[in-house]
């Protein structure tokens, strides 16, 4: 780590914490999904207003990004993905794609993306059936179909090989990819990933329904997301409106993502680094360790004992270190 990055003072680690980990806590809001159905078979905004202040917050959010150097729509057979790139200080031939968390989008990259800027050339992607400003037109029924739309998504980007850091539900999209069309994949970097080293544990899925509600008090979420941050007292930042806005205001239309297998993780030829956090709700991290160093034929695995599932935002020179070492160590 750079001895002159300044350390975070506690407080400011708290108030960062929190909304990172509302956007990366992956199936929290998969239940709800499948108890509150309506007709249409894609996701969607519940209302004009609803998405109008979900705008508003996206763009608020956004300012606490660098100004991206451009701004794509790729177009899939799923639907419309928005991408944005920004320039890297490091010469690497292939750029980070990030894949965000379950209803955060590309702002929840905010604390990252400085950090990662000295990897490469980095896109952030918001998710398909996400809330974000992709938008999706035909039913994602099904785990090749979200495969699908995210190899169209990187065929549609001028490179032709990219390195692909999914964070929580992110993770699990980057894996699932790869493990059904890895074309273009020059590595993975699965950070905190649900459904892929480990089941999420029971506890937390029964704790999870309560804050998947959005008719109920915001009170009851706030007390959830500070349970998946390690205990992290809930700040009103911009960040956490705009997930706050897509958890009101967005319906979910998308599947129970399958839990990857030993043998589709073992079958992967790709170099794969498996960041953990020791502190984690989402998964045990003991048995998700086990289960990368076994399964993993050219797997780093870092765990991070002291980190929560908020573990991007609570170490991100830390996470930007070892992304780059991960891929220097490749050349």
């Amino acid at each position: 780590m750079d001895d002159t990055t300044p350390t975070p003072s506690p407080t400011r680690t708290r108030r960062r914490r929190w909304p990172i980990v509302l956007g990366v806590i992956a199936a929290l809001f998969l239940v709800i999904g499948f108890v509150s159905r309506t007709p249409s078979p894609v996701g969607h905004w519940t209302s004009a207003e609803g998405r109008d202040e979900f705008h508003d917050t996206y763009r608020t959010a956004m300012a606490d990004l660098p100004v991206p150097d451009a701004t794509l729509d790729v177009r899939t057979d799923y639907g419309i993905v928005r991408a944005y790139r920004f320039e890297g200080e490091a010469d690497r031939a292939e750029p980070l794609v990030l894949l965000p968390g379950r209803a955060s989008a590309s702002p929840v990259w905010a604390d990252n993306l400085p950090h990662l800027l000295r990897v490469g050339d980095v896109y952030t992607l918001d998710l398909l059936g996400e809330p974000g400003m992709s938008v999706q037109d035909r039913p994602i029924v099904d785990d090749d179909d979200q495969a699908d739309w995210l190899h169209q998504t990187l065929d549609g980007l001028p490179e032709s090989e990219f390195h692909l850091v999914g964070l929580s539900i992110g993770g699990w999209t980057a894996a699932n990819l790869a493990t059904r069309q890895p074309e273009g994949i020059a590595s993975l970097t699965l950070v905190e990933p649900v459904f892929v080293f480990d089941d999420m544990p029971l506890g937390t899925i029964v704790r999870s329904l309560p804050a998947s509600l959005p008719w109920l008090p915001k009170s009851w979420r706030d007390g959830f997301n500070s349970y998946t941050a390690g205990g992290a007292p809930v700040e009103d930042v911009p960040v956490a409106r705009m997930i706050e806005a897509g958890m009101a205001h967005y319906s979910l239309r998308l599947p129970q993502p399958s839990r990857i297998s030993e043998e589709a993780l073992s079958g992967l030829d790709m170099p794969v680094l498996a960041v953990i956090a020791g502190e984690s709700v989402m998964l045990d991290s003991a048995a998700a360790v086990e289960v990368a160093e076994r399964a993993l034929p050219e797997g780093t695995v870092r765990l991070y004992p002291d980190a929560s599932h908020a573990i991007n935002g609570e170490h991100p020179d830390e996470l930007a270190e070892d992304i780059a070492g991960f891929l220097d160590a490749q050349e």
